[in-house]
């Protein structure tokens, strides 16, 4: 069975959380890992994004997903120039799945590059029994 990155990053974080509030911090545990392995393994890296992609953890509010994430800028000759730092809000919409902000400077147009990169990533099938066989081997 599969669904897409982002259903499958909402479910499993609205499980630890349950168990959070529950005080079950075995389970707790098991899904942070996924967590971190679903972010690590399927969201942006690289391609200027090369610090990376983080769950925002501590920010999540319900009915959205929050990362944060930096773009590492060239000029023309191909030099560095510098990061911009962003978050990145996924958000529900019963008609169209989800919506994407995208907060920080829009330093050379690079928002709506990070908004397909974020859409492609999170729009991608998992296979749930897949990556909860991939967690319990970490």
């Amino acid at each position: 069975m599969t669904r897409p990155l982002y259903q499958v990053l909402s479910t499993t974080l609205e499980a630890a959380f349950n168990c959070e509030r529950s005080g079950n911090l075995e389970w707790f545990g098991k899904h942070e890992l996924r967590l971190a392995l679903l972010v690590k393994e399927y969201l942006p890296s690289g391609s200027g994004i090369n610090a990376g992609t983080s769950l925002m953890f501590s920010k999540q509010k319900t009915g959205e997903l929050r990362f944060g994430t930096s773009f590492q800028h060239m000029n023309s000759d191909g030099y560095y120039e510098g990061w911009t730092s962003h978050e990145i809000i996924v958000t529900a919409n019963l008609g169209h799945g989800f919506d994407l902000k995208i907060t920080g400077p829009n330093k050379n147009d690079i928002k709506e590059y990070l908004a397909d990169a974020f859409h492609t990533a999170l729009m991608q099938p998992i296979d749930k029994h897949a990556m909860m066989e991939q967690a319990h081997e970490g």
